[in-house]
Parts: structure tokens; sequence; C-alpha cells
């Protein structure tokens, strides 16, 4: 059973006491609420600080979040994508993510509602008389998700505050300071290795979703990775491969598939429900936790009412220079794209062809039309006919085994001065195997990962992060003609917007934050 958060949310609301007095006594007036929740009244047993991680948990399915929002400040800014018209969800992708933007403010709101939720874990769990595996198991989710928001900061904004314990009051927010890139990347290190020493290995049916020690490695890998700590990162991502525990599953379209959740693929995914609940931000109990990003990527305006995006052409050049060992397509071209062509390729005992929702083919769609859509998250199996709000149910998956295998080629090959090694080949080969590539020799080049990365996770949120590793954000955005042409292109660029500009809201109330560089 999947892992509910919507359904395990505490709810932690402060009812109104109404007392009539027939007394102006001040002492009878002035009367403590017994019904006020606060930390000195809630952290008192196992129940507690299992409502508490839920809650640290709940951002996650946020719209503001993964149910919607990041797409705009990860998918929406890189090279694979070229959103529709200028809004706030455009505004990042042409580096106009500026303080005053709403996707700027939504995220990073997000991000530190889970950070602060963490850190009152942290600080209080430890002193409740609990089950001493059950209260590690909670202090080693703590660590992975302030970890993980931590990483989420610095991929987004870089200059950020490092916050480790709870904020008690307004006046002591507004007393912080950005810290040093360096000393959040040190944190964020920190506390996957205590992660890494307290989770689990796997949860039970009713709790699958919450962090693992699979999840936690796989992040350390990727934050050394992130941090050109080669060696590092290999060996981490080496733990995973050499486990056993995880693998790539048999079809590749199963990653993006409802009906195929938590597989054996997948190290850390976003928990979301089909249900009849509606409603925009926040995390209390009545609203949806629904996948709601999928209007985003479906073709527009066949298939919804958002302004939409199309794919850059040259992803779908990089998809066909190619072929299977038996002559066709790329399956996962099809799976991740929405082109014109009359050609299928038959895969995992299906056909498949350039269509989308209904079976459609894109000739009646478009007729006509040369431009490329995406399709991959619409779950075009599930009956649907278009991609509306709040309708679908898959999880996001956020760290698959596929890219652990991709990373630790990378590493591998970095650490031995950018030339191959046969760990490296074999990696890189075991995800090309499974979608009947044809396999890459020892020859390979650092270019053949970066290529192979993005037939693999197009449209799944690290493409863009890539870039930015890479120092090549500029190279193939800003200098590459047409990338952003249909937002309005790249002229607002500076050095220093590859990462956002923090909130204005945050700059108003704490003169000691500063705008990051390009925005002043």
């Amino acid at each position: 059973m999947k892992f509910s958060i919507y359904k395990k949310i505490a709810s932690l609301t402060l009812t109104a006491l109404l007392a009539a007095t027939v007394s102006c006594n001040e002492e009878l007036l002035e009367q403590t609420n017994p019904n006020a929740l606060t930390p000195s009244t809630f952290w008192r047993n196992a129940e507690d600080a299992t409502k508490g991680i839920i809650g640290a948990y709940s951002p996650f399915t946020d719209i503001w979040y993964y149910s919607r929002m990041h797409i705009f400040v990860s998918d929406y800014r890189d090279d694979i994508v070229n959103g529709f018209a200028t809004s706030d969800r455009t505004n990042p992708g042409r580096f106009a993510g500026t303080s005053d933007q709403n996707a700027v403010l939504w995220v990073w709101s997000a991000i530190w509602k889970s950070i602060s939720r963490t850190n009152e874990v942290l600080a209080n769990v430890p002193e409740i008389e609990m089950d001493e595996g059950l209260k590690n198991n909670i202090l080693g989710e703590a660590y992975f998700l302030r970890a993980y928001n931590y990483f989420e900061l610095l991929k987004n904004w870089l200059n950020v505050p490092l916050i480790t314990e709870p904020v008690t009051s307004i006046e002591e927010s507004s007393t912080v300071s950005q810290a040093s890139p360096e000393q959040v990347w040190e944190q964020v290190i920190a506390d996957l290795k205590q992660a890494q020493s307290l989770l689990p290995e796997s949860w039970d049916g009713g709790n699958l979703g919450r962090a693992t020690t699979g999840s936690a490695t796989a992040l350390l890998g990727k934050a050394y990775l992130f941090t050109e700590e080669y060696d590092q990162a290999s060996m981490e991502f080496q733990k995973i491969i050499s486990s056993s525990q995880y693998s790539l599953v048999v079809d590749y379209a199963d990653n993006f598939s409802a009906f195929t959740e938590n597989n054996q693929e997948s190290l850390f995914e976003v928990q979301f429900i089909a249900d009849e609940n509606r409603g925009w931000g926040g995390d209390a109990a009545g609203i949806g936790r629904t996948n709601s990003f999928t209007p985003d990527i479906a073709p527009p305006p066949a298939f919804t009412g958002q302004d939409g995006m199309r794919i850059n052409n040259w992803v779908l050049d990089l998809f066909l220079d190619e072929r299977t060992v038996d002559g066709q397509i790329d399956p996962r071209a099809f799976i991740t794209l929405f082109w014109d062509t009359e050609e299928i390729t038959v895969y995992e005992g299906d056909t498949l062809a350039a269509t989308i929702y209904d079976g459609k083919t894109f000739q009646e769609v478009f007729p006509g039309d040369e431009r490329v859509f995406g399709k991959k998250y619409l779950e075009i199996d599930q009956g649907f006919s278009t991609a509306n709000f709040q309708q679908s149910s898959a999880n996001l998956r956020l760290i698959r085994y596929a890219d652990v295998l991709l990373m630790f080629a990378e590493a591998e090959m970095m650490a031995n001065g950018g030339s191959a090694t046969q760990e490296a080949v074999d990696a890189v080969n075991q995800v090309r195997s499974r979608v009947n590539m044809p396999p890459l020799d020892m020859s390979m080049s650092i270019q053949d990962i970066r290529d192979e990365r993005v037939k693999e996770l197009a449209l799944e949120r690290v493409r863009y992060y890539d870039l930015l590793r890479w120092d090549m954000v500029k190279e193939k955005i800003v200098d590459t003609p047409g990338i952003k042409s249909e937002s309005g292109g790249t002229g607002l660029y500076q050095p220093g917007r590859e990462y956002l500009d923090l909130p204005q809201n945050e700059l108003n109330n704490n003169s000691n934050l500063k705008h990051n560089p390009g925005y002043n």
C-alpha cells in the first residue's frame, strides 16, 4: 500500500476558547488555552514523533512544491523545454527569476516549511521515551529530508541561510544571514551521513515511500558529484550497485505510471494520491495531494488549459542519431516525446508509436506541425483524455537506479581523468541494454554519458542542474539561439542569474539577507 502522507498529516489546530465572564478581573481573563498545542505539550510519545516526521514530508506534495510549481524552477529552466508565453512560470527559464516572482517565493516557502519541521523533529524526538529503533528511523528521516531540502536550496539559490535549530520567534528569524555555499554543502553531507546510519533498508508495505538508507546513500553520492569529490561519489554509488537491493525495472515506462510505483528501481519518490480533495497550497487535511504538473507537460492547447511548452528539436535529433540493436527508434523517445512520425518500435510486447490520449496520432492532433511535445508522465494508460489539475496519482520519481548508474559512470570517469573504466562502461550499458540500444565500448566519453542522461532522464527535474554543475548553462541556453524563443529569449541573462534571487519578502523582513549576484 502506498504511504499516504495526506492521510497521516497531523492537524495542529489551535482552538479558540470563548469564555463568558461577569467580571473585569484581569487575572480571570489571562487564562492558558488548554487546547493549544505547543512544543512543550506536543512532543510526548511515539505517535507525536511519527506525526512530526510526516509533517516534514507533507510539503513535498504541496502544489507549491513537487505537485506543480517545482517544474518551473527545474525542467522549464533547462535547454530541453521551450516554455510558451511570459509569466511567473516561464520567467525563471529566461533568467527573470527575480525576487518578486511567485514561482521563486512558492518553492522557497515550501522548502523552508519542510526544513523547519525537520529541525523540530531533531530537537524534540531524542527526548521522547519510545522504541529506540523507531526513534532512530525517524531521526534518520529528519536528517535526510533536511539535507534533501538544503540540496534544493543550493541548486536553485546557492546563497542561503543555514538554520539547524528551531526558530522560536519572528524576531529571531530576522537576524539570520546567508551562509557560504561551502558551509551548507558540509551540512548536507553531514546530515546524509547521519541519515545513512539511522535509516532502515526498507519499510513495511504501509509505509512505502519513506526514506531509506539507500535514499540517503544515493543523495550523498550526488552531493559529492556536485562538489566534485568524484572518488567519494563513486564509492557511495558503488554501495548501492553492489547491494543488490535495487535494479532496473524491465519496462522503462514503468518508471512513470501510477500502476508501478515504489518499484525496485525507485530510491525516493514523492507519494501522490488521487482523491476528491481540491485546493491550492497548504498542507492541512482536505487539501489535494495529487500530481498536478502533467498539464504543464501535455501538448497545448489540445490536451491542457495551460500555456504549456514544446521540446526543443535537438532532443529528438539526439534520440534519432542512433537505433536499437534491431534497427528501431529508441523506445524512450516514444515514452518521452510526441512528434510527427509513422515509424513504430516494438518494445516489451507493446507497439510504441506517435500516439497520445485516446490513441490519437500526431497528425490527427497537429496536422502539418513540425514541433515536438512532451509525453512522459502523462499517464495515457489511465483512460484520461486530457491532462487536468489534481487528476493524476502518478508518483514523481526523484531518485532512481538508472540515474545512480549514470552518475556512478560519470564519477568513475572523472576520478580517472576523464577516461573510461570498465565499471563505468558496464553501468551505462545496463541502462542502454534495457531499451535495446547497442552497447558502448571503452571509447565511451563523458559526452556519451551526458547524452545518455538526456535520453534516460529528460523531464525528470535533473537536466538544468546537470548543466549547472557542468558550468554549461550559458553555453547551452544563453549562447544557443532559439532555446527559449517561445518566452522571449534570454536577453535578461546576467552572470549570476544561473541561480534564482531570494524572495522579496525575505529581503524586506531581514536586512542581513542580500540579493544574489546579477539581481542588484
